[in-house]
C-alpha cells in the first residue's frame, strides 16, 4: 500500500512553503498537495507521482506568473501525463512548450519512489508529450505571447497525481478502485471548487469527457457555463485528424471564443 506522505516526497523540495502569505491559487495548490499526500493506493498501481511535491517550484512559478486575476475561461484537464506535468509540474506540460513558450525555469526534483521505466528528468526530458504539444502549440499559434493567452484564460488539472503500474503503464484516475477514487475525488472536487471561486470564470472548458463529468459534478447550479473541447490525446482517432482546427471550431461554436477575442 502506497502512502505519499510516508514515502518522503516532501523531502525532495526544500522550497515547499506553508499556505501562509501565499497567493490564493498557490495556497489552494499547497492544500491540494498536502491532502493527496495522505492518501493510500494499492496494486496495480506501483508508483504515484505528485509533481506538486518534487516540481513544486515550477508549479508555483506557473501559478504566480499566469494565474493572477479573473479569467473568462478556465480549461480543465484530467491528471498529469508521465511525459508532461509529471516531468515539469505544469498542466499539459510538454517540455519544449513549458521551457520555451511559458518560460518556466524553476528547478525540478524527483519523486522518492521513481519508476525505473518512467524517470523524472524535468526540463531535460527528451520525450515529447503529444497531448501537451498539441494543447500549448494551439494557443502559441493564436496568441503572440503567453501573457496574451493568460489574460483571459487559465489551465488546471482535476487530479494532481500520476499513477504508474509495475510495467510503467500509465493508469488514469478513472481506472482506480472505487475505494481509492472516493477519497481522491472528494479532495479534487474541493480544490476545483476553490479554483473556480478564485478565478471566477465565465466558462469552464473541459478538455475531454472525464473533465466534463467532473466539472458538472462540482459546479452543479453554479453560475459558470460548462463547455468542452476534444481531448488532444493521440489515443483519440478524432484528435489525430486535426485537433487544433476541431478545438477552435468547438470554442467558437459554443461561444467561448468570440470573433473579437481571438
Amino acid at each position: 500500500m502506497q502512502t505519499l506522505a510516508k514515502r518522503g516526497l516532501r523531502d525532495y523540495n526544500p522550497r515547499v512553503p506553508t499556505t501562509a502569505d501565499l497567493s490564493p491559487l498557490v495556497a489552494a495548490a499547497a492544500e491540494l498537495r498536502d491532502a493527496v499526500n495522505r492518501l493510500n493506493f494499492g496494486p496495480p498501481v506501483e508508483c504515484v507521482y505528485n509533481p506538486l511535491d518534487y516540481a513544486w517550484a515550477a508549479h508555483e512559478q506557473f501559478l504566480s506568473r499566469y494565474g493572477g486575476g479573473a479569467k473568462r475561461a478556465l480549461f480543465l484537464g484530467m491528471n498529469p501525463g508521465p511525459f508532461g506535468m509529471a516531468q515539469v509540474g505544469v498542466p499539459f506540460g510538454e517540455v519544449a512548450a513549458v521551457r520555451d513558450w511559458l518560460r518556466i525555469d524553476a528547478p525540478i526534483g524527483k519523486p522518492a519512489n521513481e519508476h525505473p521505466k518512467r524517470p523524472v528528468l524535468g526540463l531535460d526530458c527528451p520525450r515529447s508529450e503529444v497531448s501537451g504539444r498539441r494543447f500549448w502549440g494551439f494557443f502559441a499559434e493564436r496568441f503572440s505571447q503567453p501573457e496574451a493567452f493568460f489574460a483571459d484564460h487559465f489551465v488546471v488539472n482535476y487530479c494532481p497525481l500520476a499513477f504508474l503500474e509495475e510495467t510503467g503503464r500509465n493508469r488514469t484516475p478513472d481506472k482506480l478502485p472505487v475505494a481509492e477514487t472516493g477519497p481522491l475525488e472528494a479532495i479534487c472536487n474541493a480544490h476545483l471548487a476553490k479554483v473556480v471561486e478564485i478565478v471566477q470564470p465565465e466558462w469552464l472548458v473541459a478538455v475531454g469527457g472525464f473533465a466534463e463529468k467532473k466539472a458538472a459534478e462540482v459546479l452543479g447550479q453554479a453560475d459558470v457555463k460548462i463547455g468542452r473541447v476534444l481531448h488532444p490525446s493521440p489515443a483519440s482517432p478524432a484528435a489525430n485528424r486535426g485537433w487544433a482546427e476541431q478545438a477552435e471550431k468547438q470554442l467558437r461554436e459554443q461561444g467561448i471564443w468570440e470573433q473579437s477575442l481571438v
